[in-house]
């Protein structure tokens, strides 16, 4: 059978929108007259999911949909219901019509004899790699529901780490932004025109004020300049960053910054931790964990090392010595791993080391913005006052010049 797609409108003029599972169009719209509704629109899944207003492509799910999507998959799965059904009841379920023309055409897919990980590879933009090598694993080993259980919970931690990301530097960028609008506002707009005032006077102005009138007049200048020189910088930057040496030289620097460096560490280890700690536990091989684990590392020193230790251990080397010879991982990942081989549960020490991971992002996200606000306030503030005293120096040598 097949899932078709239906506009129809019903015996009240009412139009409807749903989707039915028959053998051919003909016997979709014969069900539909059954239901009294007549069909306006007929399309199989496969070929609606790419009907979205997002200009032909195939509709793509969030972190927190999919996880919920992964969850509810799992507890049907544990249940034993089969794949189909499970899909069939989650199509039922789901409020939102994109969700259901995807999970519409996975099920086609099935139905036509796929196996679910190839079905899913239609749809890359929402089950990665990692998401497919996982279901893969799940099916080969009979234990698909387990396997969903650990991407759900897998996604959910990740989600929440992004969201502490996100909270961190929530903060710090509104300041900055109203900093700058603060101080544009005044060098553009307030001093021009307070300055103004003393220099009709003409009287000898402090060294502080013809500063600030200096910066002010050029900045009044070429503040187009600025701007069109800030999205020039911008965008060769984002050509650059392609190249792979550049960005390897620029996250190279950053993993040598004192608190960030540390930070970004701690978050791609955390990362690869989970990653291998699921894959094993799911059964897939050590090579293969760690060529799929490659792709949820960002800095690219760090990806460097972990393919050069892929190599060593392809050529017998354990895992340990071959993470411990580049020296970019953190020790306490290494003996974790190292204790995890020795002891044949690689895959639970692995588990303990992504959550120790993960708990020194939150220390270190806490510790960079406790220094970081009010490294900011200070600087702003530092800067209005500058300014102004240049406007407050003239009035107070005018006083005095009136007494």
């Amino acid at each position: 059978m097949t899932a078709f797609h239906y506009r129809a409108i019903a015996l009240d003029g009412r139009e409807s929108q749903g989707s039915i599972d028959a053998d051919s169009p003909r016997q979709a719209r014969s069900a539909l007259r059954e239901r009294g509704l007549l069909a306006v629109d007929l399309q199989t899944a496969a070929k609606t999911v790419g009907a979205t207003s997002t200009g032909g492509r195939p509709p793509r799910l969030g972190n927190t949909a999919l996880m919920l999507l992964t969850r509810r998959w799992s507890t049907l799965l544990a249940a034993g219901i089969p794949i189909e059904r499970a899909l069939a009841a989650l199509i039922e379920q789901s409020d939102e019509a994109p969700t259901r023309q995807l999970l519409g055409a996975i099920r086609d897919e099935l139905l036509a004899g796929h196996p679910l990980h190839r079905a899913l590879e239609h749809f890359p933009q929402t089950f990665g790699s990692l998401y497919r090598a996982l279901v893969a694993a799940g099916e080969q080993s009979g234990q698909l529901d387990q396997v969903m259980q650990r991407l759900a919970d897998s996604l959910e931690s990740s989600g929440a780490l992004r969201q502490k990301i996100l909270q961190a530097t929530i903060y710090p960028a509104v300041v900055s932004v109203v900093a700058l609008l603060v101080v544009g506002a005044l060098m553009l707009y307030v001093v021009p025109q307070v300055v103004a005032v003393f220099q009709s006077g003409k009287q000898s102005l402090p060294l502080l004020t013809q500063g600030l009138i200096l910066v002010s007049d050029a900045l009044r200048a070429i503040w187009p300049l600025l701007l069109a020189g800030a999205a020039g910088g911008l965008w060769l930057w984002r050509r650059a960053w392609r190249h792979a040496a550049f960005r390897h030289a620029r996250q190279s620097r950053l993993m040598r910054l004192p608190v960030l460096g540390r930070l970004l560490v701690a978050l791609d280890s955390a990362r690869l931790a989970q990653t291998l700690a699921i894959l094993v536990s799911s059964g897939v091989p050590l090579l293969g964990a760690l060529q799929a684990a490659c792709a949820v590392v960002w800095l690219a020193p760090l990806q460097q090392a972990l393919t050069a230790a892929t190599a060593e251990v392809r050529e017998g080397s354990s895992l340990q010595r071959a993470l411990a010879r580049s020296g970019r991982f953190p020790p306490l990942l290494v003996h974790m791993v190292g204790s995890g081989e020795s002891s044949g549960r690689l895959g639970e020490m692995l588990e303990k080391a992504a959550r120790q991971q993960n708990d020194e992002v939150t220390t270190r996200l806490s510790t960079a913005t406790t220094l970081l606000e009010p490294l900011l306030i200070l600087l702003m503030g530092g800067v209005v006052l500058l300014i102004v005293l240049a406007i407050l120096q003239p009035i107070i040598e005018i006083n005095q010049l009136l007494r």
